[in-house]
């Protein structure tokens, strides 16, 4: 008699009650599998290799495994693997989210500051990606320039991951569109309306919104408009997933009539001397009761935190019922779990059978 073996079936919507640990489990396998498949071993820098299906496979996997652990249903897909963490930045969700998610996978992660490291004293990025990638099954690092993070993505022989540069910030955006998910269960459609820097955020926003049908609005100051490199590739996604790309200096023009209304600190890490400049330059674009009036009487506000209340955003908004910058901050833990798997994971997470 012949054994069927197990082939994986369609995605189901995490919205559906799990029907028992065993079928959580089929579920759980069938997300793996599906975002496993042609993301394993490769680098998350930026989304602009990223297909749409792709994307969506992610965000399938992040939202079967939150309600892995939500659960309690252990999920060590990642057992005895480590993800060393290089950080020359100042952080508090991205440290966390990583850690907690590498030991609810069942591995571990290493921090490493670039001032305690070999890096601080001169070391060449391609030699410490040779040598991290003979210890470590991943690497995700937290840095100001972009070009910091290809050219050691260039020589590692291992997954890494952008934990933030100053041009990207994939990992917050997963987040961002996982809690719209989880919010409107859909996101085509969705117009979101970004008002503030056009900064690695903006860039973010920019690539993944048209891959996923969503109409994307950004709005800055004149002068601190996203790279138009970046928005040229937006709006040619855009054609093809039938969705729109706005980039203005008026930012009621980009929230009038959005779902979704996003912002950040008008100072960044890294433009600190700027800061009074950008206090005057920025404060047409503070996100406050009036501009919210112009979006759609249902929208949700989001910030990737921290957020400066009176600034970028009035408290009223940010802590109103509108906002929901405390589900995407937990999202960041279950999103960058999907990324984590799909491109750390071994072919037996998936059982015997599909090795």
């Amino acid at each position: 008699m012949s054994i069927r073996k197990w082939q994986p079936v369609q995605s189901i919507q995490s919205s559906v009650v799990a029907l028992g640990k065993g079928y959580l489990s089929v579920r759980l396998q069938t997300a793996l599998f599906e975002a496993h498949r042609s993301l394993r071993g490769r680098h998350l820098l930026d989304f602009s290799d990223i297909t749409s299906e792709e994307l969506k496979r992610l965000l399938q996997l992040a939202h079967v495994l939150k309600e892995a652990q939500k659960s309690g249903f252990t999920h060590h897909l990642l057992q005895g693997k480590t993800l060393a963490m290089i950080f020359d930045k100042a952080s508090t969700r991205t440290r966390v989210s990583f850690e907690v998610g590498m030991s609810q996978l069942g591995g571990s992660a290493l921090f490493l500051s670039s001032e305690q490291t070999q890096l601080s004293r001169g070391e060449p990025l391609p030699d410490t990606a040779r040598v991290l990638s003979r210890y470590v099954d991943g690497i995700m690092v937290r840095t100001f320039a972009h070009a910091s993070l290809q050219e050691l993505a260039s020589y590692a022989t291992v997954p890494v991951i952008n934990g933030l540069t100053d041009e990207h910030h994939p990992c917050q955006l997963l987040a961002d569109v996982l809690t719209l998910e989880e919010h409107f269960g859909s996101l085509a459609g969705l117009t979101v309306a970004y008002v503030g820097d056009g900064n690695n955020l903006a860039h973010s926003w920019l690539q993944i919104a048209p891959k996923l049908g969503i109409h994307i609005r950004v709005a800055t100051p004149p002068g601190y408009s996203p790279l138009q490199s970046v928005v040229d590739e937006a709006k040619m996604h855009a054609v093809m997933q039938r969705s729109q790309v706005l980039v203005t200096t008026d930012a009621e023009r980009a929230v009038t009539g959005a779902d979704v209304i996003y912002t950040d600190v008008w100072t960044s890490m890294g433009d600190e001397e700027e800061y009074e400049e950008r206090l005057q330059v920025f404060a047409p674009y503070q996100v406050n009761a009036n501009l919210v009036s112009k979006a759609n009487p249902n929208y949700l506000f989001l910030h990737c935190l921290p957020a400066h209340r009176g600034e970028e955003v009035s408290a009223e908004i940010i802590d109103g019922p509108h906002s929901k910058v405390f589900d995407q901050a937990e999202n960041r833990l279950h999103a960058q779990k999907a990324v984590l798997a799909a491109l750390m994971a071994d072919a037996g997470s998936f059982g015997e059978e599909l090795k």
